[in-house]
């Protein structure tokens, strides 16, 4: 297996991170630090980070302020939504339930979703391929 890694860009300049590896470590306060310490959380609704990437599988630590909102309409994917943080409400298959730290939520593919922070929140997103 290959291992890969992230690419430097001008807002996240230091790189060299695994990304793809046989086991990756995920230091989810690092990342929390790292995102809410980024230009992007303080100028926009969000901000998020890659910890984890396959052809399989992709997990992405998401920082949404309050009223942020993350909107899927045809998603071809399963995924999981663990709150590290804060509270959001999610609106799927014409209902809608508030997760709070500590709870996660499953979705098959094919249900469309929309995520809404509640006050300023975190959360690990699990994409499957």
């Amino acid at each position: 297996m290959d291992e890969k890694f992230n690419e430097s860009t001008k807002n996240r300049p230091e790189g060299d991170r695994p990304v793809d590896s046989p086991v990756v470590l995920i230091d989810i306060p690092s990342f929390i630090k790292q995102i809410k310490n980024e230009k992007a959380w303080d100028k926009n609704d969000r901000n998020s980070v890659t910890v984890f990437k396959t052809d399989k599988m992709r997990v992405v630590l998401v920082g949404l302020h309050k009223g942020a909102e993350m909107t899927t309409d045809h998603p071809d994917n399963v995924i999981s939504i663990q709150v590290i943080s804060g509270k959001i409400e999610l609106h799927a298959n014409n209902d809608s339930m508030n997760i709070r730290k500590k709870q996660a939520v499953a979705l098959h593919e094919q249900v469309p979703y929309r995520v809404v922070a509640v006050k300023k929140s975190i959360f690990l997103l699990t994409v499957t391929a």
